[in-house]
């Protein structure tokens, strides 16, 4: 069984990936081979939710972020009727797809019937629209929940040993957190729900037309799974809320079937009615498959709305900062993460207020600065940062000393701004120090044999370079950036091939000695610089970032959020 053979001919894969700001779908045929795409944006295209990005912000609750659940639904519609006219739906065997971790939905008592007997005559959101306790989904972005996480650290005898237990120390945007969030503030919304979903396995939930499993990669972004055991932990599940377990129902493995697609899209879109749907995961996980990472050496950097790190290790070694997952490709191994939240919007943010609003200008000052930015160093929160846990605000230091320097004699100066160039270099910079910093710490490999990257912001080849030099090594991009949706078509095309051989099968399988003529490869963006002037660079990063981390501790003890 090697190679794309194995896969049916002339059989078609759907992924979807329902993230922060858009829906989209990635369709890749049995040679894994990108066959079309598509993509709802939500503020764009259902205007009448009036997100920003997606969201809402509220005003009157500090760090409360939200979504509109049923956006998530009608956005699901709208997108398969834009891939109408590009694929045939009949020829679809699998289905999986990918959702922004931590994301939950609160399905309202009697709505699994309403699921089970949707009438194909009607739309989705018609049918759907009262189906929930709460209109609203708190989502990863949420920083409001600081309270309930101290609760349950405590309940359960701190914060490494819920990591331990868990994969994570408490997170305010983990789902516990924000149900323990809802079962205080709102106990009737919490009384009236009958199954609580992630993003994930509620879009699974609407194919299959039943309440789908959480799977076990995602279920692992929630304080509430047990990371070795993969069952639901009762000591954490009792210090979150009173009759949890029967709300949130079983888990499964990522590469399971959630069960066929649900008679509404055999006869509203004319799938097979033996079309599979493959559970789906959570984006970073789909991301990790998208990107067919499965060398312990490298490392994935994700350039989105979120910036993530991630890799793969064989083993589970939890700590107080960063998080392990179950591999959602490979049933004994686990992936390590750390997550930022100020992304793309805070690197738009400095471009509109320093660039002219234009990433040609951006770069231009990104180009024409010189790597170190004369020792300048910028903290940039336009949202309540997750690593570290500081609060909104900005920072500016000049270190000095820098040529000759050796850790002992930097020394640092806070300013109040620096000009546009100097600008735009601190915030990439910053960026990438913080990750290689926080990267070392939580003993992922340093220096990486290579980084791949992908997301939007990798797209950006004056970015690529800044991250070859502080890291010191190649940087590999893909060739679609929007690797969690490719990964999700890729995940449905293995779980179809782990349900007709009856067991786990490795995924390598699809593509083995076959990599470079499907849709997955990557190729060198930016090489390792391998004169003595880069080594010298690295050097001097190396310096500059552990400045940074010792900068970040003492902002982190005076002004933290922990």
């Amino acid at each position: 069984m090697t190679g794309p053979g194995s896969l049916p001919e002339g059989s078609l894969f759907l992924g979807f990936d329902s993230s922060t700001q858009s829906l989209k779908a990635t369709v890749l045929n049995n040679e894994l081979t990108i066959v079309a795409s598509e993509i709802v944006n939500f503020d764009s295209e259902l205007p009448h939710y009036k997100t920003e990005g997606g969201v809402y912000r509220d005003s009157t609750d500090d760090g409360h972020i939200f979504s509109p659940t049923i956006m998530w639904v009608e956005a699901l519609e709208l997108l398969l009727e834009k891939l109408k006219p590009k694929i045939n739906f009949s020829k679809v065997v699998s289905v999986s797809g990918s959702g922004q971790q931590h994301g939950s939905v609160y399905w309202k008592k009697g709505s699994k019937a309403v699921l089970s007997s949707l009438d194909s005559s009607k739309s989705l959101l018609l049918q759907l629209k009262d189906a929930f306790s709460t209109m609203n989904s708190p989502i990863w972005m949420d920083s409001s929940t600081t309270k309930q996480c101290r609760e349950i650290e405590n309940e359960v005898g701190g914060a490494l040993e819920l990591a331990k237990l868990t994969g994570s120390r408490a997170y305010e945007r983990f789902t516990g957190p924000q149900i323990r969030k809802i079962y205080q503030t709102e106990p009737n919304v919490y009384e009236d729900t009958e199954r609580i979903s992630l993003v994930s396995s509620f879009m699974a939930s609407i194919l299959v037309g039943s309440y789908a499993s959480i799977d076990e990669t995602d279920g692992a972004g929630m304080n509430l799974m047990d990371i070795n055991q993969r069952t639901w932990s009762k000591t954490v599940l009792e210090a979150t809320a009173p009759g949890l377990e029967a709300k949130l129902g079983n888990l499964a493995p990522a590469y399971s079937a959630a069960g066929r697609i649900a008679p509404y899209f055999v006869e509203r879109f004319q799938f097979d009615k033996n079309c599979l749907v493959i559970q789906w995961s959570g984006d970073n996980p789909n991301s990790l498959a998208g990107l067919t990472l499965n060398t312990p050496g490298d490392l994935a950097i994700s350039l989105g709305t979120s910036d993530t790190v991630f890799g793969i290790t064989a083993e589970a070694k939890p700590s107080l900062e960063g998080h392990v997952f179950p591999n959602p490709v490979e049933p004994d191994g686990y992936m390590v993460m750390l997550c930022y939240k100020n992304g793309s919007l805070t690197r738009e943010d400095v471009r509109n207020q320093c660039a002219e609003k234009s990433w040609d200008v951006f770069n231009s000052y990104l180009e024409k600065t010189p790597p170190l930015n004369g020792g300048k160093l910028g903290f940039y929160y336009k949202d309540h940062e997750i690593l570290p846990p500081l609060p909104v605000g900005f920072h500016r230091y000049i270190v000095e000393n820098l040529d000759d320097a050796s850790s002992d004699n930097l020394v640092e100066r806070e300013v109040a701004e620096f000009n546009p160039p100097s600008e735009v270099r601190a915030i990439i910079e910053g960026q990438m120090l913080s990750m290689r910093g926080h990267a070392e710490r939580f003993g992922m490999p340093n220096p990486p044999k290579r980084i791949i990257a992908t997301g939007g912001a990798s797209s950006n080849e004056s970015i690529l370079k800044s991250i070859a030099q502080i890291f010191g090594c190649p940087v590999f991009t893909v060739q679609r950036p929007d690797s969690a949706s490719l990964g999700a078509a890729l995940r449905a095309a293995h779980g179809w091939l782990c349900n007709a051989e009856g067991s786990f099968v490795p995924i390598s399988c699809l593509y083995e000695g076959n990599l470079e003529k499907t849709s997955l490869g990557s190729k060198l963006a930016v090489p390792a610089g391998d004169k003595e002037e880069d080594r010298e660079l690295l050097k001097k990063y190396t310096l500059l970032m552990r400045k940074r981390m010792e900068i970040e501790r003492r902002l982190v003890e005076k002004i933290g959020r922990a």
